[in-house]
């Protein structure tokens, strides 16, 4: 610590040595920043307050319908963004900065310093902003900051114009592009629906039910044609053993028998016991019933007369066994039966292979199915979502139309300063002062360095190596202890004029300007 204490009182001595040449330094460096501290052009700040207010009574009541974005980021944003090249030209050609730039050089030199200049500054969580410009003319720094404010205004709604718009844009390109695939998808249904229509039905069939019932409809006719087969071969069996008989009289016109019309006749009998269970005798069915089985009867009695007057033989064919006349109609009907119910047994098999072929395909298809509807309730859903979202974006926009994103509410217009705001001189000078006693401070210190010179043994030694062996103290004469006061109350007085020089040119300026 001592050895530290030391050196710096050596290096103030050897300062003090040249201390008449850092006075004349400060002396000359604080006159000259004084100088140009004066000499710098004034500057006249205009700045202006507007509140953003992004808080709406038809907001809240349009959540869910319309679409709302964060109105304070976006504003946020765009007041980070304001000043960008740009903005800062269109801003010139609405000041008229432009009017005295010649080159392209002056104009990019202009652009430069007004994206320094301009200012924009907002408060901690409110919508409040300050525009600021500092300018060497009051009226053109007015000038700027009215053209900034409206710049400011216009990009807040000009900008989410042009966002809704090329949104709403998008979004009608988006719904023309999936219209296009609905209807692509929506013919590929249809083509597969009519290609597979005998298998897709009205996609509601359960082929394992179907070919169920089916086979419980095969099994009851082949029951029914084993039925209807053995009683034609008993009939067949029957009228084998069965022999015609002769009968000795001649037989009456009704105990002949002629199997056609007396098939008829009996037919028309039992449709006229019916017709008497539902209706009287007065009906027209019934009346009409009556008057076929008159006229089939009469046509009976005809041709029976007809066959007695014909003679013998053929008369005693038909006067056969009537038995046997019946059983050989039995055996036609049986007969009837049998093709009828082999004719259903063999469509009844048909219908159960061809339900069965179907069904062995019907996974294949529905598989396809699946990824056609898949795919077209893909398009659909993502249709719907986009005229949804264009309904919401339409409300959107008219919304903002009606109400604006937000409101720009001008608290202080551009102010015209009367006063400079810049530079702050009485701050200045006193700093210039500083600089100055700086400068000559260093410059002391410099020349001792260049010119060193011993004041102490200890410092002889160690620099030198050699022992010192005694020091030689300067006599203190009266003359030259009145010679060394002089001196110290001459530097004081200079110093103390510095000093005071300085204050009193801050006191000055403080007067002039206040």
């Amino acid at each position: 610590m001592e050895e530290l204490v030391s050196q710096i009182t050596g290096y103030l001595r050897g300062m003090w040595r040249f201390r008449w040449w850092g006075l004349a330094l400060a002396w000359i460096v604080g006159i000259v920043a004084g100088v140009v501290i004066y000499k710098m052009p004034d500057k006249y700040e205009s700045s202006a307050r507007v509140f953003v207010d992004t808080q709406s009574v038809l907001r809240p009541l349009m959540a869910g319908l319309a679409v709302q974005p964060n109105v304070d980021q976006q504003i946020a944003m765009l007041s980070r963004t304001l000043i960008s090249r740009p903005n800062v030209e269109k801003l010139i050609t609405m000041a008229d900065l432009d009017l005295g730039v010649n080159t392209p050089e002056q104009r990019e030199a202009l652009i430069t310093r007004l994206s320094e200049d301009l200012r924009i500054g907002s408060a901690d969580r409110t919508n409040l902003f300050t525009l600021s410009y500092s300018d060497t003319r009051p009226e053109r720094a007015q000038r700027v900051v009215q053209s900034l404010l409206s710049l400011f205004v216009e990009s807040g709604l000009g900008s989410k114009r042009q966002d809704a718009d090329a949104a709403r844009r998008f979004i009608e390109e988006q719904i023309r592009s999936y219209e296009h695939k609905l209807t692509e998808a929506e013919n590929r249904v249809k083509e597969f629906r009519l290609r597979n229509m005998a298998v897709l039905g009205d996609g509601a069939r359960d082929y394992v039910a179907q070919i169920g019932a089916l086979s419980e409809q095969v099994q009851q006719a082949r029951l029914e044609l084993r039925e209807a087969e053995n009683g034609r071969d008993s009939l067949q069996r029957q009228l084998v053993g069965e022999e015609p008989v002769l009968l000795p009289q001649t037989p009456s016109a009704s105990g002949v028998s002629i199997p056609e019309i007396d098939g008829r006749i009996d037919t028309l009998k039992r449709n006229l016991d019916e017709l008497l269970l539902r209706y009287t005798d007065k009906h027209p069915d019934v009346a009409g019933t009556r008057r076929l089985i008159e006229e089939l009867e009469a046509q009976k009695l005809a041709q029976v007369q007809t066959m007695q007057a014909s003679g013998g033989s053929q008369f005693g064919a038909l006067d056969s066994n009537p038995v046997y006349q019946q059983m050989k109609l039995a055996l036609v009907q049986a007969e009837s039966r049998v093709a009828s119910l082999r004719v259903r047994v063999g469509e009844f098999q048909g219908r159960l292979d061809q339900l069965r072929e179907q069904a062995r395909m019907v996974p294949q298809i529905e598989a396809e199915m699946a990824q056609l509807n898949r795919d077209y309730s893909v398009h659909k859903s993502n249709y719907d979502a986009l005229v949804a979202r264009r309904e919401s974006a339409s409300i959107a926009v008219d919304m903002n139309t009606q109400t604006g994103v937000a409101d720009f509410r001008v608290i202080d217009p551009p102010t015209l300063a009367t006063k400079p705001t810049a530079p702050n001189r009485i701050l200045l000078i006193p700093l210039a002062g500083l600089v100055g006693l700086a400068a000559g401070f260093a410059l002391t210190f410099l020349i001792s360095q260049l010119r060193p010179a011993f004041t102490d043994p200890r410092t002889l030694r160690e620099v030198s190596g050699l022992p010192v062996l005694g020091s030689v103290s300067m006599l203190r004469t009266r003359e030259r202890a009145a010679a060394r006061r002089r001196g110290l109350f001459a530097f004081g007085a200079g110093v103390a004029a510095y000093a005071g020089a300085f204050a009193a040119a801050a006191v000055a300026l403080r007067l002039i300007q206040g």
